[in-house]
């Protein structure tokens, strides 16, 4: 399969790589084995592998020669390339597709080695940092591009700005988030965002067992934690691992929040209205449009920055309908599931909905509001097993 076809199948796909060094941590796997790691990423649900080359990463060609030997994955060849006769070096050492940096080429240059790659059935990765990068290969028409959260000048990551770059350049184009994901949620960040793909290195050459963290990173459903009032309860969620921290907002609910509270950079918050909405430092809406003549409906919208990008599938207000999982199970597109879920139910219900994330609150609760902390961590176990 070609590495853009890769990239293009449905749900978030991921680029494994595999490099000994970063310019930026140092020493990451010193004795890193491109050919092992390129076939248990294969195995673990990469959609590619990325090989560094450059000797600055600990990389050479003869990497990317034993990465291909080990799998049919595609696999990418990462470095700092300029010239056609690198191109060519690359295809006959097994590369199916190349990284090119605008911020090291100039127009006429990419748009050559564009060409040059088509006529040897690479495909290319280019690669923005900027607004003004992300536009010009917009320009160049490229087909497949990387917006990397890293600057390379300073090495810092700004998670923000690249997802203000993904979601712009989301549409007609394959679109790469590069750095900065270690965990689910942040790469559910980008997918929300609009990237049909990850590049993962530096979290998996860090890892115990780095297919293992592939694994965990591909993993659906999210788990969603919802009804949180106090900083206590937020940060017992987070050490049991839910991804997602929600926050009812909502004037007449036994749950509200006074405000969406503290949450890491490695989860995503959720701020819950009903009816109508307000401006919040959430990074998700999850949007209930009527109170279904109680506290809320069945349905609502998640919302990123005002646009639909998955549904939540409730059961009625303290109420059960015992059609809900088949009814969400012939739903399209991301799913949230909620309603009545617990340590005890949500490994069925997943078995039966395979929903994108699922949502559970009062199933959780000491008291209205305040959390049961060895039942947040019963369910976060049972939905993330």
């Amino acid at each position: 399969m070609r590495f853009a076809d890769a990239l293009a199948q449905p749900g978030l796909q991921a680029i494994a790589e595999v490099k000994r060094r970063s310019p930026s941590a140092g020493d990451l796997r010193p004795d890193a084995d491109p050919a092992r790691l390129a076939a248990e990423f294969a195995r673990a649900g990469a959609a590619a592998v990325s090989v560094l080359v450059d000797e600055r990463f600990a990389g050479t060609i003869a990497d990317l020669v034993a990465a291909r030997a080990a799998t049919e994955a595609p696999v990418l060849a990462k470095g700092f390339f300029s010239t056609e006769e690198q191109l060519r070096e690359l295809r006959a050492a097994g590369a199916d597709a190349v990284l090119l940096i605008l911020s090291d080429l100039d127009d006429a240059t990419a748009a050559r080695l564009l060409a040059h790659a088509a006529s040897l059935e690479l495909d290319a990765l280019v690669e923005a940092h900027t607004a003004d990068e992300l536009q010009r290969a917009m320009a160049l028409v490229a087909h497949v591009i990387g917006v990397n959260a890293r600057d390379l000048s300073t090495f810092r990551i700004d998670r923000p700005q690249q997802l203000a770059l993904v979601s712009r350049a989301a549409g007609d184009r394959l679109i790469v988030a590069e750095s900065g994901v270690t965990t689910r949620a942040q790469g559910a960040a980008a997918e929300l965002a609009g990237a049909d793909a990850v590049l993962v290195g530096s979290a998996l050459m860090q890892a115990a067992e780095p297919a293992a963290k592939l694994r965990e990173l591909l993993s659906r459903p999210l788990v969603k934690v919802c009804g949180l009032t106090r900083q206590d309860d937020v940060d017992a969620a987070v050490e049991a691992g839910a991804d997602l921290l929600g926050f009812i907002l909502v004037e007449k609910s036994p749950r509200r929040a006074d405000a969406v509270l503290d949450v890491p950079d490695t989860t995503l918050s959720v701020a819950v209205f009903v009816e109508d909405t307000t401006e919040t430092p959430a990074d998700l809406v999850q949007f209930y449009p009527d109170d279904g003549g109680t506290i809320r409906g069945r349905e609502a919208l998640l919302l990123r920055e005002g646009r639909e990008v998955a549904r939540v599938l409730d059961q009625p207000w303290q109420e059960c309908d015992p059609t809900h999982w088949s009814t969400a199970a012939a739903a399209k597109g991301r799913v949230v599931l909620a309603g009545g879920l617990g340590p005890d139910n949500v490994r069925a219900a997943i078995a039966a909905v395979r929903p994108w994330a699922v949502d559970a609150a009062s199933s959780l609760a000491r008291a209205p509001g305040v959390r049961a902390h060895e039942e947040v961590r019963a369910y976060v176990e049972a939905a993330r097993t």
